[in-house]
């Protein structure tokens, strides 16, 4: 097996879940980071062995010539990191959200494809092994034709503690945690053709929603429910556990807290336990997203690989990222919205 030589942008709070997961895949060795901040890149540095360390991503991708570059930066960087690995024709793995609008996501895709080089979005929630199983129960056919669906997470963790970037901007839950539930809905139910959006800020010390309630048409002519919420208080705090609900014609699926699994069909009710394994270096209650980590970034290295088309290509994410920009203006508007017309 000819070893995959990556590259890392971005050396901030998420980016160390995947320097941990490229530790663990076969065939694969980060050769080099980068960050503008010194401090931070330091510290990278230092805990996974990493010597050689760029402040300028343009000087690390064309002297260190990577296989892959993995940009771990937030939004607003990714056009111009995206556009600058596809001038060297370098297959790329961007952070999500891919992009702060449309324009910019369709130009990165573009860029890309005109380059010949392949395109992934770092969409990890879907690649959670809990919704791994919902999906193949939901694929068995036992529940018969699925006609609601409903994808839920609701949690008053602390999340801008970690992450204190995210209680200063003017958008919140829908674009850092519904875009992953949004993601989750059109793996299991299929794209989407209208989106109703409801919006709420509770937590007054920050700027963008905390709460967000979205009524989603399907192609496939079901209806799912797709509520976030980072200001519910539960008697049992489920971060960061994504709850599913499907009603069939012949029967139902839950994916419970806990990550209990329910099927209920013809043969009766069965019960599953599908929690997520604890990785070496990973830590509770974190785990589930972490293992989602290592699962995407497996998928990336196989299509890679393989020559084909990852799951979550830039391409597929554009229409995810269409619902949130269609769940912005819908909450602003009140209206109902069709992503397609973004």
């Amino acid at each position: 097996m000819t070893e995959l030589r990556g590259a890392l942008i971005g050396c901030g709070f998420f980016a160390v879940n995947q320097m941990n997961a490229w530790g663990e895949i076969e065939g694969v060795r980060m050769v080099a980071i980068c960050d503008r901040d010194e401090a931070r890149l330091d510290a990278m540095g230092e805990r996974f062995g990493i010597a050689a360390r760029y402040r300028d991503a343009a000087e690390m991708l064309r002297a260190e010539t990577p296989d892959f570059v993995d940009i771990a930066t937030t939004a607003p960087s990714h056009r111009a990191l995206v556009e600058l690995a596809a001038s060297l024709s370098i297959p790329v793995i961007c952070q999500k959200p891919f992009a702060p609008s449309m324009a910019d996501a369709r130009a990165m895709v573009s860029a890309c494809e005109r380059a010949g080089v392949p395109l992934m979005v770092h969409e990890n929630f879907r690649w959670q092994s809990p919704i791994l199983r919902v999906r193949e129960a939901l694929n068995a056919g036992t529940i018969g034709t699925p006609f609601f669906g409903r994808v839920s997470f609701r949690s008053a963790y602390d999340v801008y503690s970690g992450q204190p970037y995210l209680a200063e901007g003017e958008r919140f839950i829908i674009e850092d945690l519904g875009i992953h539930a949004l993601d989750i809905a059109r793996f299991l139910f299929g794209d989407v053709s209208a989106i109703t959006t409801r919006t709420k800020r509770v937590n007054p010390r920050i700027r963008g929603e905390d709460v967000a309630t979205m009524l989603l048409d399907h192609e496939s002519g079901m209806h799912s429910v797709v509520d976030c919420s980072y200001a519910t208080k539960l008697e049992e705090e489920r971060f960061p556990q994504t709850l599913v609900e499907i009603d069939g014609s012949e029967g139902s699926i839950r994916l419970d807290a806990g990550y209990r699994l329910t099927v209920t069909d013809a043969q009766g009710t069965r019960h599953e336990d599908v929690s997520p394994p604890l990785l070496a270096w990973a830590e509770r209650p974190w785990h589930n997203i972490q293992e989602s980590v290592l699962l995407i970034q497996k998928h990336w290295v196989e299509s890679l690989r393989a020559g084909r088309e990852p799951d979550t290509s830039g391409r597929d994410n554009l229409k995810t990222l269409a619902l949130v920009e269609a769940a912005y203006q819908g909450a602003a508007s009140r209206q109902t919205v069709d992503p397609a017309s973004l």
